[in-house]
């Protein structure tokens, strides 16, 4: 499997779609099936039952659904919505923006 450009706790701007032009920080990455979970973004209502055990009343509750991760973008702290490249700094791979060429948070294995 290859691997991702997006991690957790990026800032991404979604690229099409409904939510098209929204920012948001990346709560989860689900590699398996190629998808984020974005902040606020692509909110759907979820009908929730009440659990006393739990302390979960019940209803109608807001929850992000998950967006393919071709559909979001990294955004750049300088420079906006960027591909994203990778370098070897010593040992180390790092992430760079292809615009600017600034290194972004390094890849987390």
């Amino acid at each position: 499997m290859a691997s991702l450009n997006i991690q957790r706790d990026d800032k991404v701007e979604v690229i099409a779609g409904s939510d098209k032009g929204k920012q948001g920080r990346v709560l989860r990455v689900l590699p398996e099936v190629n998808r984020v979970l974005v902040e606020h973004v692509r909110m759907v209502k979820k009908n929730v039952r009440p659990n006393p055990q739990k302390n979960i009343k019940g209803g109608i509750a807001e929850q992000e659904a998950p967006l393919h991760i071709s559909n979001v973008m990294l955004v750049c702290s300088n420079c906006g919505p960027t591909r994203v490249g990778h370098k070897f700094e010593g040992d180390t791979k790092v992430r760079v923006c292809k615009k600017c060429g600034q290194t972004l948070a390094a890849k987390k294995k």
